[in-house]
C-alpha cells in the first residue's frame, strides 16, 4: 500500500484505547484485528463514499487504434479496452488479483497484449499472454520466479522479460514467443546487478538494457542478441542513474534519461558509432521521469517534475525544435506516456489532488488534448475536494549560508482552524510527495477534521541528486529530524493545532513515522506505521540478492560492525521503550519487499509493555493492498483510529 488510493467497503474497527491487549485477535474474511472494536456506523458510512473512487491509467495502444487502459470495476484492477473518448470500457481480463503491468502486441493477428499478476499480494509475478476476445489468458513464466518489465519486439513476434527462473537469486533477461507457446529462453545471463530489458532496435537483434546496482547507480547496455556482446553506453561517464531509454528509429543511436554527471536526470542521445553525448533537456532545471518516441521517429515526447507538478515537452526531431502542447487540465501528475502505431497521438495518464488519475490522448495534428475517460470520485461532492497548497519550510541544517528548505503539501479543511494535523510520510526511500489524487487525504480532511501535511523530506528524488544523498548511510537520522523541525514549523502556523499532531507512513515512511514517535513523543498525539521497517539490520540479512546490493547501498552494509550497531541503534524495535503515545500497524501478511515479521516484532515488544498499540493484518495481500475490500478495511480503521485518540 505505498500510495493510498482507496476503494470498496467492508466493516473494519476502531481502536479500544481500555487496555492494550483487548483479547485474541479475530480473522474476518481475509482480515486481522487486534485490541480493535467496531466504528460507529455513520463513520463507516461517510467513509465508503470517498472509498469508492476508482482510477484509469493508460497502458498502451493497441495496433487497431483501441488503447488498453487498467481501473477497477469491482474488486480488484483489471484490463479494459477503449476504443473512443468516452466509449464504452471493454473489459478484457476477469481474474481474482490485479493486474501488474500491461502491454499491447504492435502485430494486428493476432491483437494480443501481455500483462504481470502476482498471488495475493506475494511479489511473484508471473507474465501472461492473451489475445484481444479470447475468454482466458495463458501463463507464459514458471509460477514460482519473479518476473516483469516486459517489452514487445518491434516484430510483435517475441517479449523480453526480466526473470529470477535461472537460479532464484540474480536477475535475469529472458526472452519468449508468446503466440508460438515455447519457453522463455535466456537473454542476458545477470550479476550481482540486477537486469532489465528497455527497448528492441528497429531490426529486433538487439536490447537497450538496464543494468541496477543500486536505486542511484544503474547504467544502460547494449545487448547484442546474436552474439551475445554488451557495451556499456555510459562507459567513462562518472556513476549516476538510467531510468528510460529508447532507440532512434534508424538504429544509430538511442535517447535516454540520466543524471550520470549531472544534478538532475536529463534527456540525451547517444550515437553508439560516435559515442557522443547530447543533452536535450539542458534547458530544464528539473528531474525528467518519461520520455517516449513516436513509431515513424517523427516526434520525441518526455515528462519533466517541476516543483513536483508534471509537464508534457514535446520535440519535432526532423525540425530540431520545440513544440508548446496545449495546458494541462490543472496542476497534477502525469504517470504514463506512449504513442499510438500511426504517430499521430499521444496518450498518457495524469491527475490532480482533486481528480483520480484518467487517460488523456493529445492529438497531434491539431494540438488538441482530450480526456478519454472520466474516473468516478465515489459518492462525494466534488466541490468539497481540497487542493491543497505547496510551500517550504525550513529545517535544522544550512544549504550554504541559509536555512535548508523542504516541500511541503498542505491541505486544510475549509472551516476555520486551528485543525489538529496529520503528517502524512510517502513510502519508498526516494518517494516525494505528488500532487495527485489521494481519496483517503480527503477524507481526513472533510470528515474528521484534519489538516495534511505532507514534505517531501531529504533523500526525496525529484529535487537534484545532492538532495537525494542527503539521507545515505550515516544521516539516515537527519530525515527523522526534518519530521522534528516539520512540528517546529507546525507550531507557527496559525490554522494548526501543534498540541494535536499524528504523525504517519508507509513503507520508509512508516519507519519515519514510528522513530519520530519514538523521538518526538512528548509533542505528538499518536503514529499510524504502514507496513513500515522496524529492524534494519534483519531486512537487510533477510533481502533477496536481487535486493540486497541495493538495500546495502541505500542503508548500508551490516555486515560491517560499526554500520550494524549504527542500523540497531536508529531501528524502531529497538527504541521501541520509548513509544508510549498510542501506535496503530497496518500490514499486508504477504508483503515480499518488508516482510510482516518486522511489524510482528515491534506490535509485539509494545505489548509486552503494555503500550496502546492496534494491528490490522490483511491476510490476502502484500505491499500494494490492491483488493478494495481490503483497502477500505484499512481506511476504516486508520479514519476511526484518528477520531478515537484520547
Amino acid at each position: 500500500m505505498r500510495r493510498h488510493f482507496l476503494a470498496g467497503t467492508l466493516t473494519a474497527l476502531v481502536l479500544g484505547w481500555g487496555c492494550a491487549h483487548a483479547g485474541p485477535r479475530v480473522e474476518r474474511g481475509g482480515l486481522i484485528y487486534d485490541n480493535l472494536s467496531e466504528p460507529p456506523q455513520s463513520l463507516g458510512e461517510r467513509a465508503d463514499g470517498y472509498a469508492m473512487a476508482r482510477a484509469a491509467a493508460p497502458l498502451g495502444w493497441t495496433p487497431k487504434g483501441g488503447l488498453l487502459i487498467a481501473t477497477a470495476f469491482g474488486e480488484t484492477t483489471q484490463i479494459h479496452l477503449l476504443d473512443m473518448a468516452g466509449g464504452a470500457r471493454r473489459q478484457l481480463t476477469f481474474l481474482p488479483d490485479a493486474i501488474g503491468d500491461g502491454v499491447p502486441s504492435p502485430e494486428v493477428s493476432p491483437e494480443a497484449f501481455v500483462f504481470t499478476r502476482d498471488s495475493n499480494g506475494d511479489g511473484r509475478y508471473q507474465i501472461y499472454y492473451q489475445a484481444i476476445g479470447a475468454a482466458a489468458a495463458r501463463q507464459l513464466t514458471d509460477g514460482k520466479s519473479i518476473n516483469g518489465g516486459p517489452v514487445w519486439s518491434n516484430s510483435g513476434r517475441e517479449v523480453a522479460f526480466f526473470t529470477t527462473s535461472h537460479n532464484g537469486q540474480s536477475r535475469d533477461i529472458d526472452i519468449v514467443e508468446p503466440a508460438a507457446g515455447g519457453a522463455p529462453r535466456l537473454a542476458v545471463a545477470g550479476d550481482a546487478a540486477a537486469w532489465s530489458p528497455l527497448d528492441w532496435s528497429p531490426d529486433d537483434r538487439k536490447l537497450l538494457a538496464l543494468r541496477s546496482v543500486s536505486r542511484r547507480q544503474s547504467s544502460l547496455v547494449l545487448v547484442d542478441l546474436e552474439d551475445g556482446q554488451r557495451r556499456d553506453l555510459g562507459a567513462g561517464e562518472p556513476p549516476g542513474e538510467v531510468i528510460a531509454a529508447r532507440f532512434a528509429r534508424d538504429g544509430q543511436g538511442a535517447y535516454y534519461v540520466s543524471n550520470q554527471g549531472s544534478e538532475f536526470l536529463q534527456l540525451r542521445f547517444v550515437n553508439f558509432f560516435t559515442g557522443q553525448r547530447t543533452v536535450i533537456s539542458g534547458h530544464v532545471p528539473w528531474d525528467v521521469d518519461a520520455l517516449a518516441l513516436s513509431r515513424d521517429g517523427h516526434y520525441l515526447a518526455y515528462v519533466s517534475n517541476e516543483a513536483g507538478y508534471s509537464k508534457v515537452n514535446l520535440v519535432d526531431l526532423p525540425a530540431r525544435q520545440d513544440l508548446t502542447p496545449p495546458h494541462l487540465p490543472g496542476a497534477g501528475v502525469i504517470r504514463s506516456l506512449t504513442f499510438d502505431p500511426d504517430s499521430k497521438r499521444l496518450a498518457f495518464g495524469f491527475g490532480t489532488t482533486t481528480a483520480p488519475l484518467d487517460a488523456y490522448v493529445l492529438d497531434l495534428a491539431s494540438n488538441r488534448l482530450e480526456a478519454w475517460t472520466r474516473s468516478e470520485i465515489g459518492a462525494v461532492d466534488a466541490s468539497t475536494l481540497v487542493s491543497g497548497r505547496a510551500g517550504r519550510y525550513p529545517t535544522f541544517d544550512l544549504d550554504g549560508l541559509h536555512a535548508r528548505e523542504l516541500p511541503v503539501y498542505t491541505f486544510e479543511p475549509p472551516r476555520p482552524g486551528p485543525h489538529p494535523v496529520l503528517i502524512w510520510l510517502q513510502g519508498g526511500v526516494e518517494a516525494p510527495f505528488r500532487p495527485d489524487f489521494d481519496p483517503w487525504i480527503q477524507f481526513v480532511v472533510n470528515e474528521l477534521g484534519f489538516a495534511v501535511v505532507a514534505p517531501s523530506l531529504r533523500g526525496s528524488a525529484g529535487l537534484g541528486k545532492s538532495f537525494a544523498e542527503l539521507a545515505d548511510g550515516r544521516l539516515r537520522e537527519d530525515a527523522v529530524k526534518d519530521i522534528g523541525a516539520l512540528v517546529v514549523w507546525i507550531g507557527g502556523q496559525t490554522t494548526l493545532d501543534a498540541k494535536h499532531i499524528v504523525v504517519a507512513g508507509v513503507g520508509y515512511g512508516g519507519y519515519l513515522a514510528a522513530s519520530a514517535l519514538a523521538t518526538y513523543g512528548d509533542r505528538l498525539r499518536a503514529g499510524i506505521d504502514v507496513g513500515g521497517i522496524t529492524d534494519f539490520v534483519d531486512l537487510l540479512g533477510d533481502a533477496s540478492s536481487s535486493l540486497q546490493a541495493g538495500r546495502r547501498a541505500d542503508f548500508g552494509d551490516e555486515r560491517d560492525t560499526d554500520v550494524r550497531a549504527y542500523l540497531r541503534r536508529i531501528s524502531p524495535l529497538t527504541n521501541a521503550d520509548r513509544i508510549t503515545k498510542p501506535l496503530l500497524v497496518v500490514h499486508g501478511k504477504n508483503d515480499a519487499s518488508i516482510p510482516i515479521d518486522q511489524s510482528e516484532l515491534l506490535v509485539s515488544r509494545l505489548q509486552s509493555r503494555g503500550a496502546p498499540v492496534a494491528y490490522l493484518i490483511a491476510t490476502r495481500e502484500g505491499e500494494d493492498w490492491l483488493r478494495e475490500s481490503d483497502r477500505a478495511a484499512w481506511f476504516r480503521a486508520t479514519a476511526a483510529f484518528l477520531t478515537t485518540l484520547p
